[in-house]
């Protein structure tokens, strides 16, 4: 049996090391919702992961193949051509947290992620969570700005099959509160950022 070569291997280093993106692999950045939910659904076919210590997962890439992806919460970081951008990647031996950490740790089995199968994880996944994505930009109902990634924060019951939603973009949503409780979608959006639904 033999023993196949990665093309790159994690620094074996003390310390949570800045390596370039877009030099041996792109990073997907998640909301933690969303990742987690995402990895549940990829499985085996999951390559190696990075969770940081605030939460947020990052998938491994190859180079250019998720550079035209729009999904709410998730972040594609490529390299640029006017800028480099850095990506910390903890010792290949922190394989558990809290700090960041190898959720999914690199090996042969578990190298790049395939794109194609990302998106789809992803896609359900923030379907599930934030459910389904409105046509066109929204107004944020705090900043008052529009926003490419509508997060629903409260759906209000109307006589119709549609009642009046209130969206928020990724920064507010979190800070949404109202005299009544939360509905399903704010609780949702709520646990994105690590905090317990009203």
């Amino acid at each position: 049996m033999t023993t196949r070569a990665l093309p790159w291997t994690p620094p074996n280093t003390e310390d949570v090391e800045a390596l370039p993106v877009g030099k041996w692999w792109d990073a997907v950045r998640t909301a933690p919702i969303v990742g987690q939910r995402a990895l549940k659904a990829l499985g085996d076919k999951t390559g190696a992961v990075i969770q940081d210590k605030h939460g947020p997962l990052y998938w491994l890439v190859a180079v250019g193949s998720a550079t035209s992806w729009h999904l709410r919460q998730v972040r594609v970081f490529a390299r640029l051509t006017d800028e480099i951008t850095y990506l910390g990647i903890p010792p290949v031996s922190w394989t558990e947290g809290p700090s960041t950490h190898w959720r999914v740790p690199v090996s042969a089995d578990h190298y790049l992620t395939d794109a194609f199968k990302l998106w789809g994880a992803l896609a359900e996944a923030d379907r599930a969570e934030y459910g389904r994505a409105p046509e066109g930009r929204q107004l944020c109902y705090r900043c008052q700005l529009p926003t490419d990634e509508p997060i629903p924060v409260e759906v209000e019951d109307g006589r119709s099959d549609v009642g009046k939603v209130t969206y928020a973009c990724p920064p507010h949503a979190p800070l949404y509160s109202k005299r009544w409780p939360r509905s399903l979608t704010s609780a949702a959006a709520a646990e994105h950022e690590g905090r317990r639904p009203r």
